[in-house]
């Protein structure tokens, strides 16, 4: 029985940016009669074109690159590179005018080809050489070999350069240009721009621009985040990164600050930032506390990995040392059927009943 069912074949797509880099190399010949009496396979080059990359010359053969090139002068586009180079796709075109008048006298149109390493591209027959004697024969014999060279890249030609923003936002903040607002954090001062801070977090859109916004109160009282946990929130509102770790890199206990601060405060990204550094630094000693925070504030990634985490036997043994002490405290469920029992409080120094 033949099987009914079929496969979709499977469609993927990715997007790449195309740059076209297009740029003309003249090449000037003072007189071809002075070119006349080179042979076969002798070339003369011009000077060298950077485009896409790579540097381009053009060769030129007055008596033909080879022997059955007949009357006619050659005439090719040569790429520098090594042989371990990919090739380059590109277009070019090659040209002969006379000097003075501009009249074309030989013209090739576009080429697009694949430029190999090292491998010339041109035209044996590029121009009857009797046309180029002409020229000596009514003028000076000057010309101009033009090629028209165009190569496409996924590579922008153009140097991209870092974006400053960031940078000077931090400057502002640190010496307090232009800061309409400060913040008291215990015994702790700092200054900030109300624009930006309520261009990051919905909390302070709401506190400064909102509808029982007091606009004209400069100072805020912060309360429930620690000043060194607020300054490192600040900096993340003005740069969109987490400050730079110390040397033996961010503490559990400052990361789990930060994202009961970024709860607080509805810095979404932020608080995705330090349940990343928390997955990374967990531990028993800690994964407890991790836990709870993760439940309290809603991060499910964070709370599934510590879950993921205790389930090793080794990681529960050890989580269990740690709460001995508590453990020791804890008394047996009352059995099935028996009798009342009664129970002492000796911290309270009073009697609970317990029923069954």
């Amino acid at each position: 029985m033949a099987n009914s069912s079929s496969t979709s074949p499977e469609i993927t797509s990715r997007c790449v940016r195309i740059w076209e880099q297009t740029e003309t190399l003249n090449f000037e010949m003072t007189s071809y009669l002075q070119l006349k009496g080179m042979g076969v396979g002798q070339f003369v080059a011009s000077p060298a074109l950077e485009v896409g990359g790579y540097s381009w010359d053009i060769m030129f053969y007055p008596g033909g690159a080879e022997e059955d090139c007949g009357d006619h002068a050659s005439a090719f586009l040569y790429r520098h590179s090594k042989d371990t180079d990919p090739g380059v796709t590109g277009s070019f075109t090659l040209s002969i005018r006379e000097k003075r008048s501009q009249a074309n006298v030989a013209n090739f149109d576009a080429v697009r080809r694949v430029f190999a390493a090292n491998l010339p591209c041109g035209h044996h027959k590029f121009v009857e050489r009797s046309k180029l004697e002409a020229l000596s024969q009514l003028g000076d014999g000057c010309f101009t070999i033009r090629c028209v060279l165009t190569v496409v890249t996924d590579e922008s030609p153009f140097p991209e350069l870092p974006s400053q923003l960031s940078s000077n936002l931090v400057g502002m903040l640190e010496d307090g240009r232009g800061a309409d607002v400060s913040f008291r954090v215990g015994s702790h001062k700092f200054l900030g721009h109300r624009c930006v801070l309520a261009a990051q977090s919905p909390v302070f859109r709401a506190q400064f621009y909102g509808p029982m916004a007091e606009k004209d109160k400069p100072r805020v009282k912060v309360v429930g985040v620690e000043p060194a946990i607020f300054q490192m929130m600040l900096r993340y509102l003005y740069t969109d990164k987490l400050p730079p770790p110390p040397a033996e890199g961010y503490s559990v206990a400052a990361m789990q600050h930060l994202m009961v601060a970024a709860d607080m405060y509805g810095l979404e990204r932020l608080k995705l930032m330090c349940e990343d550094e928390l997955c990374k630094t967990m531990d028993a000693a800690t994964v407890m506390s991790t836990y709870e925070l993760a439940n309290q504030h809603h991060c499910n990634r964070l709370k599934d990995a510590c879950v993921e985490f205790m389930s090793s036997k080794e990681v529960l043994a050890a989580i269990l040392e740690t709460y001995v002490s508590f453990m020791t405290r804890c008394r047996p469920l009352p059995l099935e059927g028996g009798h009342e029992e009664e129970e002492v409080d000796h911290s309270r120094k009073f009697k609970r009943t317990r029923t069954k």
